[in-house]
């Protein structure tokens, strides 16, 4: 059984506010002592690199964001060796990256190399750790999108150096520590997608076949929609809901404000925005009754139906149901349906910011069954989701609370709060057969810390 970390028997004032006390055997070194700047130009045929909170610096063939490729004086990028480190603009947001691939970067970008290159992984780290990250905006130049670290301030600060001895104990430890946690959220993860398969699926089969096992079924002439109670009707969304765009500047004390990052995806969840809010440009309104379709990024199903009326932001459709033919709840429940989801998505136009047009989301057929079967579908729906929402919620609560120990083990690892020497003894000497990226899932060979 691997022991418990537990405090040193000895601490001695580091003299720095963000470290506290140290081991009384570590050495508290400047970053200038430590590290020693690269600054190599004239590497062209190098790959290009990106900088990333998540996966530290890789080739930006592989960084999975959009960036912008520089295609031109490739001469002029910094070269990045592995096992160096790069502070990237804003980098103090998610601390210093380290490098898993050689390649070139901006040189807007500081490239740092250990002077003791045994030391790199101990370092690595330390530099995203959450105390050593707060310590990084006490070097913050520049305002909003200019702020970068002010590497001249930054080599004059210090570091906690454990032996050398210690520091491979630190990381074995950490490495050990940080594959169970990742394999455990990384199971987690795939649970909540099961989860939300199974809660698709109950919706999609409700919308589509009704509650009647038994029920005949006809031909809906829409291949996506397939077969459909034959007592149903199939009619485009346009006949039965209206695109309502009325708009405003202002915002009554009474109303509610909601964004797109208020509406959890799939379940329609929403929590509103700040009252205390002014609007640059026209928003719209809506009343209730109505059902907000996110029309930026469908595919992420931001659907919702307020209890109240407010306003929203622009990138809401705002359909207004006739009540006669169709309940808001139910239509609500059809477009969150996966089947018409992914309708919608595949008919978005833009590359980076894909949008749906009402045109085509209007011009849908959809099936209507008769008002109270609409009813008693709505009704099902909201208590056979309300326990796979619960699971979910808690298994998301369970990835937060292990990722906040990760987090905090890391930090009083890295800074001697926590002696790990004999528990990184007692590890076996086969470690995680995996090794896990900053998503939780098994990273490829050439990301592995060196």
């Amino acid at each position: 059984m691997t022991p418990a970390p537990r405090p040193y028997l000895a601490y001695k004032p580091s003299g720095i506010e963000w470290l506290g006390d140290v081991p009384a055997h570590w050495d508290v070194r400047r970053v200038k002592t430590v590290l020693q700047e690269r600054n190599e130009k004239g590497f062209p045929d190098e790959p290009l690199l990106a900088a990333t909170q998540t996966k530290g610096v890789v080739r930006k063939e592989r960084y999975e964001n959009r960036t912008v490729l520089a295609l031109k004086d490739l001469h002029l990028l910094k070269l990045v060796r592995v096992g160096d480190f790069v502070i990237s603009l804003r980098s103090f947001q998610g601390g210093i990256e380290y490098a898993r691939e050689q390649g070139i970067i901006s040189p807007a970008y500081t490239v740092l190399y250990p002077r003791e290159p045994a030391g790199h992984a101990y370092l690595a780290w330390l530099f995203k750790s959450l105390p050593y990250i707060d310590n990084l905006t006490l070097h913050v130049t520049g305002i909003r999108q200019g702020q970068n670290i002010d590497y001249a301030e930054l080599s004059r600060s210090y570091l906690p150096i454990p032996p050398l001895p210690e520091q491979r104990a630190i990381v074995r430890y950490l490495d050990h520590a940080d594959g169970r946690i990742r394999r455990y959220a990384s199971a987690k993860r795939k649970l909540i997608a099961l989860l939300e398969e199974k809660r698709q699926a109950v919706v999609n089969r409700a919308v589509t076949r009704g509650l009647d096992p038994n029920v005949r079924l006809k031909p809906s002439g829409v291949e996506w929609l397939g077969d459909v109670p034959e007592h149903w009707e199939v009619a485009r969304l346009k006949g039965h809901a209206a695109n309502v765009v009325d708009l405003t500047r202002n915002k009554d004390d009474d109303h509610i404000y909601v964004t797109l990052e208020n509406v959890e995806g799939w379940t329609g969840r929403y929590q509103p925005a700040d009252d205390d809010v002014t609007f640059d440009s026209q928003v719209k309104c809506f009343t209730t009754g109505d059902v907000l379709f996110g029309k930026l990024r469908p595919y992420l199903a931001k659907v919702a139906c307020p209890n109240q009326s407010g306003v929203c932001v622009g990138e809401f459709l705002v359909l207004r149901p006739d009540t006669g033919t169709v309940l808001a709840s139910y239509l609500e429940q059809v477009l969150r349906s996966k089947p018409i989801i992914d309708a919608i998505d595949a008919s978005t136009f833009g590359a980076k910011m894909p949008r749906a047009d009402w045109q085509f989301i209007g011009g849908m057929l959809i099936a209507l069954p008769p008002l109270p079967e609409q009813v008693a579908i709505a009704e099902h729906l909201d208590k056979a989701t309300t326990d796979i929402d619960a699971a979910i919620a808690r298994t998301r609560r369970q990835i937060e609370l292990v990722e906040e120990y990760r987090a905090s083990l890391i930090a009083n690892v890295v800074t001697g709060k926590l002696d790990v020497r004999e528990a990184a003894e007692r590890l076996p000497d086969a470690l995680d057969e995996e090794i896990y990226d900053a998503e939780g899932e098994p990273a490829a060979a050439e990301e592995v810390k060196a």
